[in-house]
């Protein structure tokens, strides 16, 4: 039929209100003008059919029927059919909603039921209440779909229901291929979880019930379109219905199909890949392809063609991008964990360990006379997929100091990860302590570390107490070389502590202070916090407790992240040939900001370090490409060198700068320090 006759159609059946029996006679109507179009013009027939009554006739109807069509009672206006609607979406988000709570239910039910907890019946209780919640607004949405069954609508009202019957056509197709490939993504994640991280099962139920978000989601959405779906197909006649359920079934098939194919080979193949950059790039093609069928074969069920509001869905795309990015960045990822199972033990000397619990105070006793440590410094792990190999050779690098010295004991000073999201592309500060304590574990020497500005930053998935707990939960009585205290004193800083070195005959050989030097201090992010009043005066007691105890001078060494301003002062001493300082390795190499990156705030730690005369040494980190070794009024001051392959523009190609520094402490409780650069070590 041509379209000149289309629109006489519509021209007067548009004028009636919509039923069921006029869109018949529509129907046929259209089929009886295009068996005639075959033989007479257009002109012909409109001279012919210019009244609906002519037009019912030619279709089989009777005038009368034509003139009771346009008498119709009781018709639905937009008013009244958006309401209806509405009422209808309320029920299908409530529907929506209870679904996802009784499959999260469901999965906390197994759970709870497999470690016989009693929280089991609390969590049965609550399913047994969304079921029964469910039958009540199954009711109501059955009556009201029902209702609106053979109701005459006016044009306004037909034409909203229509352009509903298309929107929900597009959104329940789209969320048939959503909840399709997010049940696959879900299965392939934690088939890359437990296979690639030889994990246990009970640690896979565990990221089920963290991760089962990705099926739960897109099942709400499928119900509810379903729902509105079917309602609004009830209610006006749709020619297209079985044109739906071929596509309909059409997506499913090529999304089941997908996303086996894709599974099947990440099984074949996954000793070359990747998993999760692998499901990464998968989705993307999926979810392309769907574009590219909504753009062109999906059109052909549309009533209307819906106006595209390009800054609307520009504005959309950028949120769910936004979104998205920032959820992935916080997940807990594990892409270096094989590498960490695989790790090996390192032979060393072993030592007794004594935690003493009112105190938080670590006291480590030595098997041999001399005590070897091993200074790490800005480990930096992303923690995320564009970090992975970093990370991987960070650790690695970490691996060979610790082997090639075989100390007994490991300090970090400081940024073990980095959740700086645009260059690590990740917020996550939880899994890369998780997996560094795992590394060390393997390892099996004990460690201990102090916090730096990067390990809690602002937008970090963990503020600084609950990173805290999670050292706790990793601590020594869990993990047997963790020597992070479960008690910490009541001043400023996310961890200080001690740790009491001991000879054999329990006389205090050296003391090792742990300091928090804090973050920033709130003036942009080169303005950098300091070792506080009430640490200094915490530092104080404890040394003075310690020359008590033992009834003289005591020696001891300081470990924290950020320089102090003394060691700004010695360099430019250094530089300037002063007989004030001494000067005994490695070189000032940071560019990025300045030579020396410490607080603008002179700390009272120094001072009261020379005032006591305890601490001869201090160790630090935070400037990557600094490593020198200066001693000034008395104490030496050390930076150590980096392990960072990530941070700093260009800093993975460097190597210069990358190592550890060796410090032994002997009998007499003297200590000497020596650098071990990475490219040092053979292999």
């Amino acid at each position: 039929m041509s379209k000149q006759s289309d629109k006489l159609v519509d021209l007067f059946f548009d004028e009636i209100p919509y039923s069921e029996e006029t869109m018949r006679a529509k129907a046929r109507v259209e089929s009886r003008l295009a068996e005639m179009s075959e033989k007479l013009p257009f002109s012909s027939l409109a001279e012919s059919y210019h009244t609906l009554e002519s037009l019912a006739v030619l279709a089989g109807y009777t005038p009368d029927d034509a003139l009771r069509w346009k008498s119709a009672e009781k018709v639905i206006d937009l008013k009244g059919a958006s309401g209806r609607f509405r009422f209808c979406r309320w029920i299908a988000y409530a529907v929506g909603l209870l679904c996802v709570l009784l499959f999260t239910c469901l999965l906390w039910c197994i759970r709870f039921a497999i470690a016989t907890d009693a929280k089991f019946f609390v969590v049965l209780t609550l399913f047994m209440l969304g079921c029964g919640g469910i039958v009540p607004l199954s009711i109501s949405y059955e009556r009201r779909v029902k209702s609106g069954i053979g109701l005459n609508f006016d044009g306004k009202a037909y034409d909203y229901l229509r352009i509903s019957s298309d929107k929900y056509l597009k959104r329940l197709l789209n969320s048939c291929a959503l909840f399709v490939s997010s049940v696959f993504i879900f299965e392939m994640t934690e088939l890359d979880f437990y296979l690639f991280g030889n994990s246990k099962a009970a640690e896979l139920f565990e990221s089920i019930l963290s991760n089962y978000l990705l099926v739960a989601i897109p099942l709400f959405f499928l119900v509810k379109n379903a729902m509105l779906m079917r309602a609004v197909r009830e209610w006006i006649s749709i020619p297209e219905k079985r044109g739906f359920r071929t596509h309909l079934f059409g997506i499913l098939i090529f999304s089941a199909l997908y996303w086996t194919i894709c599974m099947i080979a990440m099984l074949l193949f996954r000793q070359g890949i990747y998993p999760a950059e692998y499901i990464l790039y998968a989705a993307i093609i999926f979810f392309a392809c769907i574009f590219l069928y909504n753009v062109t074969l999906r059109k052909r069920l549309s009533y209307k063609n819906i106006t595209l509001n390009k800054v609307r869905l520009s504005v959309v795309i950028v949120i769910v991008l936004l979104g998205g990015a920032f959820l992935g960045m916080n997940r807990d990822t594990w892409y270096t964990q094989p590498y960490i199972n695989a790790v090996p033990y390192i032979a060393h000397h072993l030592s007794s360990i004594v935690y003493n619990e009112e105190t938080g105070v670590y006291t480590i006793t030595p098997s041999t006379e001399e005590f070897k440590i091993l200074h790490l410094t800005d480990i930096h792990l992303g923690g995320s997929l564009f970090s992975s190999k970093k990370d991987l050779l960070a650790l690695k690098a970490c691996y060979r100091e610790i082997e090639y010295t075989r100390p007994d004991l490991v300090i970090v000073t400081g940024d073990l990860c980095f959740p700086m999201g645009a260059m690590s592309l990740s917020f996550n500060n939880s899994a890369p302590v998780q997996q560094f304590a795992a590394f060390m574990r393997n390892v099996g020497i004990p460690w201990a570390f102090t916090f730096g500005n990067h390990d809690t930053e602002s937008l970090a998935s963990m503020k600084k107490e609950d990173l805290v707990e999670v050292y706790k939960s990793l601590s020594f009585k869990t993990s047997g070389n963790l020597l992070f205290p479960y008690i910490q004193p009541k001043i400023t800083g996310r961890n200080n502590q001690v740790i009491e070195i001991r000879n054999t005959d329990g006389s205090l050989n050296t003391a090792l202070f742990l300091i928090d030097s804090n973050a920033y201090l709130g003036g942009g992010p080169a303005s950098y916090d300091y070792i506080h009043d009430d640490q200094v005066e915490w530092y104080r007691g404890e040394v003075m407790r310690l020359q008590r105890e033992e009834g003289g001078q005591i020696s001891s060494l300081a470990f924290f992240h950020i320089p102090l301003k003394q060691y700004r002062t010695a360099y430019e001493l250094y530089l300037e040939g002063s007989e004030e300082v001494t000067y005994h390795f490695g070189e000032n190499n940071e560019f990025l900001l300045e030579i020396v990156s410490c607080s603008e705030h002179d700390s009272a730690i120094f001072d009261v370090m020379v005032e006591l005369g305890s601490t001869t040494g201090t160790f630090c980190g935070h400037d990557h490409y600094n490593n020198a070794s200066i001693t000034y009024r008395g104490i030496r001051l050390t930076y150590g060198m980096s392990i960072d392959y990530l941070a700093m523009p260009g800093i993975s190609k460097d190597i210069a700068q990358r190592g550890a520094e060796l410090i032994t402490l002997h009998g007499d409780s003297s200590w000497e320090v020596e650098q071990v650069p990475l490219v040092s070590i053979s292999g």
